[in-house]
C-alpha cells in the first residue's frame, strides 16, 4: 500500500507598507489569489496605518470600511505596523478588549490580526516570530525593550524559525552580496535598525520580511553561524507606490519542522556568508524538535520524583497520583502500581508513606494516620480532619483534586515551582511548599536550603536570558497555602525595581523597611525568619541584588493583594496585565508555555 502524500506546505502571501490603502490590497490579494491562490494567509510589514490623520472622529478612509464592516478583509491578514498619527485611536477598542497573552494577534475585525509587542506563534505549521512597531522613543508605535528581549530569550529555544516579521530593514544586511544591479535606495543608510540586524542574527530565521524602505529587494540567502539552514532577506515597497515596485509576493515554505536534514542543509549555489557580526550570545540551534511533554520520564509528583530520577521503576512502589486522586494521566504507561486497596486506605486518611514502605518518617509529626484499620486510622486522624478538608480544596496540594498538575515544571522533596496561573511574563513563577504552610517564612529549616536551590537555579536559567528575579510573598491572616512569586525582568530595568517599589509603597501611605542593607538574600531571609510572629500580615520583596524590603501591614490596613504583580506591570508597561484574571490562557497554551519552560530550565533544575 502506498504511503500517503505529504500535505502540500502552507501558501503564503507578503505585503509591504499598507499606509491605509486597504481596498487596494485586499483588491490585489483577491486577484492573486483567484488566479494562483489559494493562499493561506497574508502578512503585512511596515506600516499598516494612514500616515496622515483624517478630520473628525471617524476612522480614515479604507480603514473604516473594514472595522466597520462595510468591507470584509478576504483572507486571514496579519499586521505588525502599528503606527502612524491614527493607529492608536484605531486600536484602543481592540487593546481594551484583549485578555491574555495573544501570540497569534488580536482580531480588529474579522479576519485581521493585529501582531503587537513580540511573540513567536504556529501558523499553518510555520513557525512565526515578529516584533512589532518600529524603533523610537518609547510610547504608541515603537517597540520596547521587553519586546526585543522576548525575542533574544526565544533565540536561546530548541528549534528553527520560518519566518521573521520586523516592520524596518537590519542594518547591514547588503553587505557581502551583489549590489550591482540593486535600486539606490537599497544602499540608502535610512529605514536601517542596527537592533534589528542583532535580532536576525540571533534568531536566524529562514526567511525575513521587512518593510518601510519602500522598495523591493530579494537578497541572495546567507549562511547563518553555526546553523544549519540559510536565510532568505525579502525587503517589500509599499502598496501602490508610483514608481510599481512590487509590493506583494507570495511563498510556499515547507515548514521546518517537518524537513529532512538533508533539506535543512541544502545551501543554493549563490548563497553568501552571513552580513551579520557574530551576535554577543552563543545560540544553540538543534536539528531535532522539541521533546513533547508526553515522553518525558517523570512522574510531577513529591512522592515518585526522586525514584523515577534513580531508575527505581519496577512497578512495586505505589503511584502518589492515582492513590491520592483515583487517576493518572499516564495510565498504562505509568512507572508506578495503581492500587485500588491503596486508593481506599488512602480515602481514610491512612498516610502515603506508610502505604508505601511500611514507615513514616515523620512519626508523631504526621498529619495522617498509620494504621491500615479503620477504627485507628479515624482515631489518628481526627484531630487533622478539619485541616485535611481545606488541602482536598487548595490549588495548591498537590494532593488536592483542584490542583493543575498540568502547570508544574519541578518537584524537590519540600519545595515544587510551577508556572503563574494568568502570567504577568511567559517565565512568571511560582515557588510553592509542598506541605501546606501559609508562608515560606514558617517553613521548617530543612526545605530552606532547598528553596535556595530553586532560587540559584531560577537565577540561573533567566540570567542567560538577560533577566534577573523580582521575589514577592504575600502573608495574611487569609493566607492557606504559600506562594512565592518569581518574575523576571530585563537586565536594562533590574536597578528599577527598587525605586518603582518605594514609589508604590509611598503612593499607598507607607515606607519599607530594608532587612538586609548588605545585599545577603540569604542572611535577609534567617532574619525575616527570626523575627516572624506567625500572627502579622507582612509583603515582602527581594530585589535582584538582593535586598528585602519588608513592610508590615496592620490590623486595619486593606493591603492590595495583587500589589507585587500590579508594580511589576507598570515597571515592564504592562499595566493591562497587572490583574492574573485577565492573562488566562488555554491549557493548551499552558502546557506549550510550561514544556518550553521545561527544555530551557532541564539544565539547571535542583531537582533533576
Amino acid at each position: 500500500m502506498a504511503a500517503a502524500p505529504s500535505p502540500a506546505p502552507p501558501r503564503i502571501l507578503l505585503a509591504g507598507d499598507a499606509h491605509g490603502r486597504l481596498h487596494q490590497l485586499f483588491k490585489r490579494v483577491k486577484s492573486v489569489n483567484q488566479s494562483t491562490g489559494p493562499f493561506h494567509a497574508l502578512l503585512c510589514v511596515g506600516q499598516f496605518f494612514p500616515p496622515e490623520a483624517a478630520e473628525g472622529d471617524s476612522p480614515p478612509g479604507d480603514v473604516a470600511d473594514y472595522l466597520e464592516g462595510r468591507a470584509a478583509v478576504p483572507i486571514p491578514t496579519y499586521f505588525t505596523g502599528d503606527y502612524g498619527p491614527t493607529a492608536p485611536r484605531l486600536l484602543s477598542k481592540a487593546a481594551a478588549d484583549a485578555r491574555g497573552f495573544n501570540p497569534g494577534g488580536i482580531e480588529i475585525c474579522p479576519n485581521l490580526f493585529w501582531l503587537r509587542g513580540s511573540a513567536l506563534f504556529n501558523l499553518h505549521g510555520l513557525s512565526v516570530a515578529y516584533l512589532s512597531g518600529r524603533k523610537g522613543l518609547g510610547g504608541p508605535g515603537c517597540y520596547s525593550q521587553d519586546d526585543v528581549d522576548a525575542l533574544r530569550a526565544l533565540a536561546e529555544e530548541p528549534g528553527i524559525v520560518d519566518l521573521f516579521l520586523t516592520n524596518e530593514w537590519p542594518a547591514g544586511v547588503v553587505d557581502g552580496a551583489d549590489t550591482s544591479k540593486v535600486p539606490p535606495q537599497v544602499l540608502d543608510p535610512q529605514g536601517y535598525d542596527p537592533v534589528v540586524a542583532e535580532l536576525v542574527a540571533e534568531i536566524k530565521p529562514r526567511y525575513h520580511i521587512a518593510g518601510t524602505k519602500g522598495i523591493f529587494y530579494a537578497r541572495e540567502p546567507y549562511v547563518n553561524d553555526s546553523s544549519p539552514h540559510v536565510t532568505r532577506f525579502i525587503g517589500l515597497a509599499n502598496v501602490g507606490n508610483k514608481e510599481k515596485q512590487k509590493f506583494i509576493h507570495a511563498i510556499s515554505p515547507t515548514p521546518a519542522s517537518t524537513m529532512s536534514s538533508a533539506d535543512i542543509h541544502a545551501r543554493p549555489p549563490n548563497a553568501t556568508l552571513s552580513p551579520y557580526a557574530a551576535p554577543a550570545k552563543s545560540v544553540h540551534v538543534e536539528d531535532t524538535p522539541k521533546r513533547p511533554a508526553e515522553s518525558t520520564d517523570l512522574q510531577y509528583w513529591r512522592y515518585d520524583v526522586k525514584r523515577q530520577r534513580q531508575g527505581q521503576t519496577d512497578g512495586s512502589l505505589l503511584c502518589f497520583k492515582y492513590t491520592s486522586s483515583g487517576s493518572c494521566p499516564r495510565g498504562s504507561k505509568c512507572n508506578f502500581r495503581h492500587d485500588e486497596e491503596a486508593r481506599e486506605h488512602c480515602q481514610r486518611n491512612v498516610c502515603f508513606d506508610f502505604l508505601n514502605k511500611g514507615k513514616c518518617e515523620r512519626g508523631p509529626e504526621c498529619r495522617f494516620a498509620h494504621s491500615l484499620t479503620e477504627e485507628a486510622a479515624a482515631r489518628d486522624a481526627k484531630p487533622r480532619s478539619e485541616r485535611r478538608r481545606v488541602e482536598s480544596s487548595c490549588w495548591f496540594c498537590l494532593s488536592s483534586p483542584d490542583v493543575e498538575s498540568h502547570l508544574v515544571i519541578s518537584i524537590g522533596d519540600g519545595y515544587y515551582c510551577a508556572l503563574a496561573k494568568g502570567p504577568l511574563v511567559p517565565d512568571h513563577v511560582l515557588v510553592i511548599p509542598v506541605e501546606h504552610f501559609p508562608t515560606t517564612i514558617a517553613m521548617p529549616v530543612e526545605p530552606e536550603a532547598e528553596l535556595r536551590r530553586y532560587k540559584d537555579s531560577l537565577g540561573k536559567y533567566f540570567e542567560k536570558r538577560g533577566k534577573a528575579a523580582v521575589y514577592f510573598e504575600w502573608v495574611s491572616q487569609q493566607s492557606r497555602h504559600a506562594n512565592l512569586q518569581a518574575v523576571p525582568v530585563p537586565l536594562s530595568k533590574a536597578t528599577n525595581v527598587k525605586k518603582i517599589f518605594h514609589l508604590a509603597a509611598q503612593r499607598l501611605g507607607f515606607e519599607f523597611s530594608v532587612v538586609n542593607p548588605d545585599g545577603d538574600a540569604n542572611q535577609g531571609r534567617e532574619l525575616l525568619r527570626s523575627q516572624y510572629d506567625g500572627k502579622s500580615g507582612l509583603f515582602y520583596v527581594e530585589l535582584p541584588d538582593g535586598t528585602l524590603l519588608l513592610h508590615i501591614i496592620d490590623s486595619g490596613e486593606k493591603f492590595p493583594a495583587q500589589f507585587g504583580r500590579e508594580v511589576l506591570a507598570g515597571l515592564l508597561s504592562m499595566a493591562d496585565r497587572a490583574d492574573w484574571r485577565n492573562c488566562k490562557l488555554s491549557k493548551e497554551e499552558e502546557v506549550k508555555m510550561v514544556d518550553d519552560f521545561k527544555q530551557g530550565f532541564r539544565e539547571f533544575d535542583p531537582a533533576e
